[in-house]
């Protein structure tokens, strides 16, 4: 059987337990993505947070139901962002019980649902209160909605460049990214409905808008809750292919069969795998074991396999049922 890092260990070894080498990484050997975009995070955290108190009180001031529902958005961000912060903390701590045999990087996955969370409350109570608003014509400032639009639409923009990288690597940084995203949305949302204010005179518009920001928040959370939900389901993880997969073990020089495979993702950037692989008669076990191993890590970018090599007259997983 192969360790993370590929080593043997001797069958009947007289050790109660191993130890499987250091925790997994990501498939090119360098530390988690959200580690690697910790520093971005913690700028996009700071600046969200100040604007989160600059919408809060002009939205307040303003009497503006899109400005006080763009901020709302923004405190779920806050939390969201200062979650993914904590998460990348912990996911890189090791592990002192020797309970966590994955080490903590699943922390991450939480944190990702965390944000999921909080994304459908903010957006079920912002459309709740736009509905509630209906029929009803009261003051809105635009003046303060326009210079308040155009100052946080500026510093999303600022933040989604800084976490775009990151979003295509990452669950965590990804939730992130799409905080961000929903709040640059809720920003152009903000300037639209204070143009449309200002032309019409209508105030209809502000309930308008704030009503699709909620149903944009609430779109955006289904679609980041499926990917936290696939990934604790221990799904394949996204663009893995089974079937060859599955013909790259078979072909390996020396292996007559494959059998239970397995491959999840541990965390974004982490796919594990498993299987049981059949010798021919007279194949040398070693080799078999280093070349399906360096199949899975060049070919399919899993580091971290763990491998079983059986004679061909061995049965006995075959009396397994899941």
């Amino acid at each position: 059987m192969t360790a993370p890092d590929g080593g043997h260990h001797p069958a009947g070894g007289g050790h109660a337990g191993h130890s499987h080498g250091p925790a997994p990484r990501s498939a090119d050997g360098t530390p988690s993505p959200s580690a690697r975009f910790r520093g971005r995070l913690a700028a996009t955290f700071g600046l969200t947070a100040a604007l989160f108190l600059v919408e809060l009180v002009a939205g307040l001031l303003s009497g503006s139901l899109a400005l006080v529902a763009d901020a709302g958005h923004m405190a779920t961000d806050v939390l969201a962002l200062g979650a993914s912060l904590v998460a990348t903390r912990i996911a890189g701590r090791p592990d002192g019980s020797g309970r966590r045999t994955y080490g903590r990087y699943r922390a991450e996955v939480f944190s990702a649902g965390l944000t999921v969370l909080l994304m459908v409350g903010v957006g079920v109570f912002v459309v709740v209160e736009a509905v509630d608003r209906i029929g009803t014509h009261p003051e809105v400032a635009t003046g303060v909605m326009l210079v308040v639009g155009v100052i946080g639409l500026l510093v999303n923009l600022v933040g989604l460049m800084l976490l775009r990288q990151g979003s295509t690597e990452s669950l965590n940084v990804r939730g992130a990214y799409l905080e961000v995203l929903g709040d640059a949305a809720g920003s152009v949302g903000v300037l639209a409905a204070a143009a449309l204010i200002r032309w019409t005179g209508s105030s209809v518009w502000d309930v308008v808008v704030a009503a699709a920001i909620g149903v944009f928040v609430l779109v955006r959370a289904v679609s980041l809750g499926r990917s936290v939900l696939s990934v604790l389901g221990q799904h394949a993880p996204q663009g893995a292919d089974l079937d060859r997969m599955l013909g790259d073990l078979t072909a390996v020089p020396g292996v007559a069969a494959v059998h239970d495979l397995h491959v999840w993702a541990l965390t974004s950037g982490m796919d594990v795998a498993t299987a049981h692989l059949v010798a021919e008669p007279g194949a040398d076990h070693h080799h078999v074991l280093d070349a399906a191993r360096d199949v899975l890590a060049r070919d399919h970018r899993i580091m971290h396999a763990t491998l079983q090599v059986e004679p061909a007259d061995h049965t006995a997983c075959g009396e397994i049922g899941w």
